[in-house]
């Protein structure tokens, strides 16, 4: 009496096709993974110039004292794609309010150059010192603004 039962490679064969079926899907799986690491990275670093560029832009200023034109340039250039990376209520902070007050401590240092020993020059010294003082802060609310855009969630 013959037997009709399949060889173990009929099994086998029949089992091949899902199983390289989830190691497609698998394979799949950890290349959108990684594609998607890959895109937060990316986000990260250019996140991070912005952050990069607007410290060592308030670096320059505690260090020297001044707003030099090439600083200021560099600053501008590297935080212009705030608007598209971060939330419009930083690129407004960077542009509207660190650049302004940059530019203003800029104006009033060419301006204490001509003028004499008196209120004026008290003046302009003054307002030059709280600048100065009012950019210092910025350093721990730079760090608080950036916060939520330069942390990497897993």
């Amino acid at each position: 009496m013959p037997t009709c039962q399949p060889h173990w490679t009929a099994y086998l064969s029949a089992l091949m096709v899902p199983l390289i079926a989830v190691l497609g899907v698998a394979i799949a799986y950890r290349q959108w993974r990684t594609a998607q690491n890959k895109l937060k990275l990316d986000l990260f670093e250019k996140r991070f110039s912005v952050y990069d560029a607007a410290r060592r832009m308030l670096a320059s200023v505690m260090t020297s004292g001044k707003v030099r034109d090439e600083e200021l340039f560099k600053f501008m250039v590297a935080t212009r794609e705030a608007k598209w990376l971060l939330s419009n209520d930083v690129a407004r902070y960077l542009d509207e309010v660190l650049r302004r007050r940059m530019l203003e401590l800029q104006t009033l240092d060419s301006e204490l150059e001509g003028l004499a020993v008196g209120p004026d020059r008290s003046a302009n010294v003054k307002k030059q010192t709280e600048i100065k003082n009012w950019l210092a802060s910025q350093i721990e609310t730079l760090d608080g603004k950036f916060d939520q855009y330069l942390r990497l969630a897993h």
